[in-house]
């Protein structure tokens, strides 16, 4: 009998504390905009960055502003969040790790985790206030300024090191930290990395923003070599190609440079995705290069692209803990990110309709 070329998935049980994130925690406050405020603080319309003392101000006014939203925030965070979401159940297949104060804000953070029913296992420490991120909204352009605080306190040996937690570390198969924790703990990030790469299990991780490439570089790199699957935006593959003297802008180019960077475990061999905003998302597909279109949108439907990139990851990430293939990933993917754009922040509604 032929053998159809789309049978059935087979989807595998998920338990708990399969899926492990470690990242910063941060409350998001978000706000509509206008130019005059980015030019005020000399922000690029749709661009990340960490807060300098220069943009202290900005939080005090944003907060001002007539509608500003408050949603639990943090890259690596939403994308657990979501995976946990497009799984459904069981509750708590998503771990994860990050420091907050002690604190109204860190409170709201415990709070909106267990509704999300993610296991969240935060180091709480109360000489820094819980990280926040102003989201300024223009359009469908979001500019991020990150006030790391509490989430820049997180110490290996205060929390990972700890025989309970380093437990759920051991638990899962799948690890996902954003190239964002650089900045915190490379040290923590290695461990993980270097426990996954031991085991043959599958570590992730995201070029986050174009200075991650360019000031984090060091500890980039050393990270590499232990990243099965990587993740980034047509800017920030652009910028870590040029960092690393890739001599092409090439995406395709770039993504298959990227996946011929030296790694640990040859067991796997590394898969890169590049997403591209409304145009096709980009991934090794073995030895080649694929494209995958997302799916269509009008643009009076996209409230606010804040949250699509950890959104895509995050479906991504729930189809993988299923072993799922990669086509199929990256469709869960584009579904997830589909549905952030639509809603402000990082947020979801109650089910997903994803079949």
């Amino acid at each position: 009998k032929a053998k159809s070329l789309h049978p059935c998935p087979v989807f595998v049980k998920v338990d708990e504390n399969m899926l492990f994130g470690m990242g910063n925690p941060l409350l998001d406050i978000s706000a509509v905009v206008d130019k005059d405020f980015l030019d005020k603080f000399g922000l690029k319309p749709n661009d990340q960055i960490l807060a300098e003392d220069k943009h202290k101000a900005l939080f005090d006014e944003i907060v001002k502003r007539n509608k500003v939203e408050y949603h639990a925030g943090g890259s690596t965070q939403n994308s657990v969040k979501i995976a946990q979401w497009m799984i459904q159940k069981p509750h708590k297949v998503a771990t994860f790790f990050g420091c907050i104060g002690a604190d109204h804000f860190g409170e709201i953070l415990k709070k909106k985790a267990e509704e999300a029913h993610v296991d969240a296992h935060y180091y709480e420490q109360n000489e820094e206030p819980t990280g926040t991120c102003a989201a300024c909204i223009t359009g469908d352009n979001r500019s991020l300024v990150a006030n790391l605080a509490a989430a820049n306190c997180y110490k290996k040996e205060k929390h990972l090191d700890l025989d309970s937690n380093w437990e759920l570390v051991k638990k899962a198969k799948v690890y996902y930290i954003a190239g964002f924790f650089l900045t915190v703990s490379p040290e923590s990030i290695l461990k993980v990395a270097k426990h996954a790469s031991d085991n043959n299990k599958i570590f992730c991780m995201n070029l986050s923003a174009p200075f991650i490439s360019q000031f984090f570089k060091e500890p980039l790199m050393m990270i590499m070599p232990y990243v099965d699957i990587l993740f980034g935006n047509e800017t920030e593959a652009a910028t870590f190609a040029k960092e690393l003297g890739f001599e092409t802008d090439d995406i395709a180019e770039i993504a298959k440079k990227t996946q011929n960077l030296p790694k640990e475990n040859t067991k796997r061999q590394r898969v890169v995705v590049f997403t591209q905003g409304k145009d096709d998302t980009v991934a090794t597909v073995g030895d080649r290069v694929t494209m995958f279109p997302v799916l269509d949108i009008d643009q009076n439907n996209i409230v606010d692209t804040n949250g699509a990139g950890d959104a895509f990851v995050g479906g991504f990430l729930s189809a993988l803990v299923q072993e799922q293939e990669l086509e199929e990933c990256i469709r869960a993917g584009h579904y997830a990110a589909n549905v952030i754009i639509r809603r402000v922040g990082c947020t979801f509604p109650e089910k997903p309709d994803f079949h």
